[in-house]
């Protein structure tokens, strides 16, 4: 559920097209309707092309392997419990929450911390006398460069262990005080390659231990029950989601 997938990050394509039209059109309102026009063009294409990919996806032997298993087992549970009557599955439910609860809490605080923080404290409250209104841009692109490397990194190393996963999002909140001093602290903290390495860190984080969560989670249940535990832990992510647009609010106040 990341968020935003179709062979190539949307967040880094978003940046691509702003520093595209940066550069390319005039900063007035000719250019900004040719920017938006642009916009929306390329997101009419990538959703053609997310459709289709959805639609070919569904058919290829290794999603088919998988939703045969599936039915396997749900067969196989039916056959040893019954079908589940209304009270059974609601016990069922709350029992996969009561699995996943931790995976969800990790990620619900992994959007807190992230969406507090970004893209209001960066594009309000940092400036470059140097870089001027590039520095947003140059911050931006690089959150969500680094957010992609971090969803890519779990195809390379995957922390099995749950508790360090958690652990791991709960440590995040160090970046609360890191990006105060960015504001307050000492001045070569408040410089672009502090905030430049903070914003490109705040990225790599999101992206690999969100990635990491919403792939133990479902193999915290048994196989038949994973798509459930699934949608459980993506709404946890959604609830961080609203939570972290609310916090963000703190930075201008």
């Amino acid at each position: 559920m990341e968020v935003g997938k179709c062979g190539l990050n949307q967040g880094v394509l978003v940046s691509v097209l702003r520093i595209i039209t940066k550069i390319s059109y005039p900063q007035d309102a000719q250019g900004l309707r040719s920017s938006a026009n642009l916009y929306f063009s390329v997101s009419i294409i990538v959703m053609g092309i997310c459709v289709i990919c959805y639609n070919v996806a569904d058919k290829l032997p290794v999603i088919q392997y998988y939703k045969d298993l599936k039915l396997a087992a749900v067969n196989e549970e039916e056959v040893e419990k019954g079908s589940l009557s209304g009270t059974a599955w609601r016990s069922s439910l709350w029992d996969i929450v009561g699995r996943v609860k931790w995976y969800g809490f990790g990620i619900f605080l992994i959007y807190v911390v992230t969406l507090s923080i970004f893209p209001g404290y960066i594009t309000e409250d940092v400036h470059s006398q140097i870089l001027k209104d590039w520095y947003s841009i140059i911050l931006i692109s690089g959150y969500n460069v680094f957010d992609l490397v971090g969803k890519s990194l779990t195809a390379i190393y995957l922390i099995e262990n749950a508790n360090t996963a958690v652990a791991a999002c709960i440590a995040r909140l160090l970046f609360y005080p890191l990006f105060l001093g960015c504001l307050h602290g000492p001045k070569f903290f408040r410089t672009e390659i502090p905030v430049t390495f903070l914003t490109c860190l705040l990225g790599l984080t999101n992206g690999y231990f969100t990635s990491v969560l919403l792939i133990l989670a479902p193999k915290s249940v048994a196989l038949q029950h994973s798509e459930i535990a699934g949608i459980v832990t993506v709404l946890f992510l959604v609830l961080g989601l609203a939570a972290g647009s609310v916090v963000s609010w703190f930075w201008v106040i």
